[in-house]
């Protein structure tokens, strides 16, 4: 690098602890680039200070909560710093270069509609299994002519709340909007609506692995006893939920990292009285989970029943998931070269 003067370069004007700061501040990756494109010292101010780090944890908070850590096959985490500089400098770009990664994907603009997997469990049931969960992965409210959709328990207090809990397609996905649908009861008098009277969303991820046996009908109306075994990392504000027949959208105030892979959907109050019997009911119709699920080389290990969370990554794995092919570019300018896997690091840096 050509010597330069310092005079126009504010990290040297102004410090070491006002320069963090201002990097802290920071809101978009594109602008990390910028910051590490424009010199050697630069790249490794942003390097050393974890500057992607600091941005991942301010655009995904839940993942400082709960002692959650990330580990690269336990080479970065909570570890002694080493007393020779060329180690701790090798530990602190591979902490980058995963918080890079980490940031392409979560960012990565690219949005599914099916982050949804498998239902776990309903808090009730009425008739099983013509009104399972199950249903409510159907967009349609009526297959082959006949009527899906879940329907919860009878209650005489209109109070009683109920959940439907999922496993996500993936244990980290970025959700960004839950979509709930309820039931209009096309074959009853009055064609009634079944819905809460609020939503709210949870998510988490269990303590042990969630286990069930071969009986669906138990696994489904039993299983949520395994609630207890969860970790919830996220509680979504509550909403007012409309008594009409569509797919009623429901944005999160902000993107929300759920790491483990497991999403409740609370419903919260009831408002539909049934005639024959005036017991109240919830019925669902359809649930939809937009969101970008991250994928290899990342995921999650509960090392212990205490419930601690580690993420993991997969220093071998080496694919760049199709989705993110538009968005790569920024965290390869993060990482200061054209590879993104951490097993073959080149010692490279940016020119002035």
């Amino acid at each position: 690098m050509h010597r330069m003067d310092n005079r126009g370069d504010f990290l040297q004007l102004l410090g070491p602890y006002v320069s963090i700061e201002i990097l802290n501040h920071l809101d978009d990756p594109s602008d990390l680039v910028r910051a590490c494109s424009v010199s050697r010292s630069w790249h490794r101010f942003v390097i050393e200070n974890g500057t992607c780090k600091q941005l991942f944890l301010k655009r995904f908070p839940e993942i400082d909560n709960e002692a959650h850590i990330i580990e690269l096959n336990n080479m970065i985490g909570p570890t002694k710093l080493s007393s020779d500089n060329s180690t701790e400098w090798e530990r602190l770009k591979r902490d980058h270069r995963v918080y890079a990664f980490l940031l392409a994907q979560a960012l990565s603009p690219s949005i599914r509609t099916d982050c949804l997997s498998e239902p776990i469990s309903a808090s009730s049931t009425d008739n099983y299994p013509d009104e399972s969960i199950r249903n409510t992965l159907e967009p349609r409210d009526r297959v082959e002519g006949s009527p899906s959709y879940w329907s919860s328990g009878g209650e005489n207090d209109p109070n009683v709340p109920e959940t439907l809990t999922y496993k996500l397609v993936n244990n980290l996905c970025v959700v960004t909007e839950i979509r709930v649908q309820p039931f209009l009861a096309y074959f009853q008098y009055g064609f009634p609506i079944y819905s809460s009277k609020a939503v709210r969303f949870r998510m988490g991820y269990p303590r042990r692995p969630l286990e069930f046996n071969n009986d669906i009908k138990d696994a489904l109306l039993a299983s949520h006893k395994w609630l207890d075994e969860i970790t919830w990392t996220y509680t979504s504000p509550e909403f007012p939920m409309a008594q009409e027949n569509c797919l009623q959208a429901f944005k999160l105030p902000e993107p929300v990292l759920g790491i483990g892979g497991i999403l409740q959907v609370e419903l919260l109050g009831r408002v539909q009285r049934q005639e024959m019997d005036e017991l109240y009911y919830i019925c669902v119709s359809h649930v939809q989970v937009l969101g970008r699920p991250l994928l290899q080389p990342f995921d999650i290990e509960v090392p212990d029943p205490s419930g601690s969370c580690a993420l993991n990554y997969n220093l071998k794995t080496e694919a760049i998931p199709s989705h993110m092919h538009g968005f790569t570019d920024i965290s390869m300018q993060l990482l200061g070269n054209g590879a993104v896997v951490a097993d073959h690091e080149s010692d490279e840096e940016p020119s002035a």
